[in-house]
């Protein structure tokens, strides 16, 4: 059932909508240049540029695309998809075997209907795979304590997190040792000597296979490639300065940022969670603070051994991605497995104790969506514009062009977004309905089922017109159409210090983009956003004489500039 309702949940949804970010195009863009170079292990991408990160994601994204001799949004968005039901599926049948298995199924279905997870599921990067072989390789680890007590090794552990390794870099092998080792030394059980001849035999078996690329990738890349390495796993990691590769690590946060991020990550049942915190009653612990904690330490101590492994690794991981300058919320996914199992521990103790809450935040998450309904069908009836309604309220362009592209595809009434739209008015009738009756769990799963048919209306509909708004397929296929492209006079910069890439307009047109300052053509298309294009044509006064041929006619979604396309020469 599960495996079932993730298909449903992600994989019709993949195919809809171009790419509308930066991230998805430059990881698809690496795959297509797998597969018309022929250099599986470091190929050139964007502007002459070696791909910095492993290719696990990339050598799927490849072998997907290669039965249609193409990368397509769906093929390059398939590997995390597929990663995403895996995970589901080993999540529900590692823990429904150890703890009770209510509490497992509901822990899978939160997992699958919160947004972080839903999301990376449907995306075109490396971070729904490298949870997937992480979180796997943590639950084999696991088994290998419990069954076999650290004897042997069973093969499986260093091929999950060596492909981890492949997939993202060291902290593949380094983040589930860290959590295992943690766990070993709560269970006080092995001497330390043991823990460590365990974590080293796992850390050199599981580097053997990455070990083989990252020594024929840098036959090829040279010291640039070790620069690469260096500032992506440890320049992060160790607040270290970068000056030898051209962009900005970025993503710095403080700490604080860890938590509001899993907060928002859980949505929608971190709203359901903080209704409850007015459903509970606070007692004070009796004793000195120091009793307190003794008391709280033996309570962790004597826990079931599956619950003090999640109580660890969802500590560990937080902790070790609160080191780094550079943090953002897909970090955190390897975490979110572990706590889902104790936020469903949590829903089924206020469904059976706090019954208000659950139907409070039933009527909440009902009331939510038949506004949203009522708005969406006169919408289609024409009744209302979202356009003009939005325009009272905001006056920046790329806002209002997302609002008329959503509103388009309900004005028109397409087929599919009818059919979504009655799944969702159906689930939100069953809440409705079952808010009527006495028995609480059953609007606990009708209102994960009303939160499952939101995101199926968020994927179907609102989320393909965003991206199709937001797309430079238009323009691609537009300067395709009117100029003599070919794959030796296309030049872009790339100096991500200085200059915005142009991932998406790439990949669209066949990842043929040049370095401009490395070569320093004599003739050629030049392409660049509007700010850009100011301070390139002041640096090159002079040398290059520029003839503006074209510009997007819309604001791409991140350039927040129009696109132009330049005809350069000496």
């Amino acid at each position: 059932m599960i495996i079932i309702i993730c298909i449903i949940s992600v994989l019709p949804w993949i195919g809809l909508g171009d790419f509308s970010t930066k991230g998805e195009p430059r990881e698809a863009s690496v795959a297509i240049s797998m597969l018309e170079s022929g250099n599986w292990i470091l190929p050139q991408v964007y502007a002459n540029e070696f791909a910095y990160k492993p290719p696990m994601a990339h050598w799927l994204m490849a072998a997907f695309s290669y039965p249609q001799g193409y990368v397509s949004e769906f093929t390059s968005r398939l590997p995390s998809t597929i990663a995403f039901i895996c995970l589901m599926g080993c999540t529900l049948m590692f823990f429904g075997r150890r703890i009770k298995f209510q509490q497992a199924f509901i822990a899978t279905l939160l997992l699958l209907t919160c947004i972080e997870m839903h999301r990376a599921a449907m995306t075109t990067r490396v971070d729904m795979l490298l949870t997937t072989f992480i979180v796997i390789g943590l639950y084999q680890l696991f088994r290998w304590e419990d069954r076999l007590e650290l004897k042997g090794l069973p093969v499986i552990i260093p091929v999950l997190l060596g492909c981890a390794v492949l997939t993202k870099g060291p902290v593949g092998v380094i983040l589930p040792l860290f959590v295992f080792g943690a766990y070993l030394l709560m269970l006080r059980k092995y001497s330390l000597l043991t823990i460590f001849k365990a974590l080293l035999y796992i850390g050199v078996s599981s580097l053997f296979l990455p070990l083989l690329w990252y020594i024929a990738a840098w036959k090829q890349g040279g010291d640039k490639f070790l620069d690469v390495v260096l500032a992506e796993n440890f320049g992060r990691f160790f607040h270290l300065n970068t000056p030898d590769i051209n962009y900005d690590l970025g993503h710095e946060n403080g700490v604080w940022y860890n938590f509001m991020t899993l907060a928002a990550g859980f949505i929608p049942w971190t709203i359901f969670f903080f209704f409850s915190l007015f459903g509970l009653n606070w007692q004070r612990k009796k004793g000195s603070f120091k009793q307190v904690l003794k008391d709280s330490w033996n309570n962790i101590l004597s826990m079931e051994k599956e619950k003090l492994f999640s109580l660890v690794a969802l500590v560990c991981i937080i902790f070790f991605y609160s080191i780094p300058s550079s943090k953002r919320s897909v970090y955190l996914m390897p975490a979110y497995p572990f706590i889902a199992i104790f936020l469903a521990q949590y829903a089924i103790y206020i469904t059976e104790y706090r019954t208000k809450v659950t139907r409070i935040f039933a009527a909440f998450l009902a009331s939510v969506t038949t506004v949203v309904l009522i708005a969406i069908g006169l919408t289609m009836i024409g009744v209302i514009d979202p356009v003009a309604i939005a325009s009272q309220y905001t006056s920046r362009t790329s806002t209002l062009a997302q609002v008329e592209a959503v509103s388009n595809i309900f004005s028109f009434s397409y087929g599919l977004t009818v059919c979504i739209v009655i799944v969702v008015l159906v689930a939100l009738l069953t809440v409705l309905y079952q808010m009527f009756k006495k028995i609480n769990i059953k609007i606990l799963y009708a209102t994960i089922a009303l939160s499952f048919t939101i995101n199926l209306l968020i994927d179907g509909v609102i989320m393909r017109g965003i991206r199709q708004d937001g797309s430079a397929r238009p323009f691609a296929e537009k300067v395709m159409k009117e100029y003599p492209l070919n794959e030796n006079n296309m030049f872009v910069m790339n100096n991500l210090k200085k200059y915005r890439n142009l991932y998406g307009l790439n990949f669209y047109l066949g990842n043929r983009f040049h370095n401009f300052e490395q070569e320093m053509p004599e003739e050629g298309f030049f392409f660049a956003t509007s700010s850009d294009l100011e301070v390139v044509l002041k640096n090159y006064e002079g040398q290059y004489t520029f003839n503006i041929l074209t510009s997007s006619e819309r604001i791409i979604t991140k350039c927040a500039a129009r696109l132009s396309c330049v005809a350069s020469s000496v």
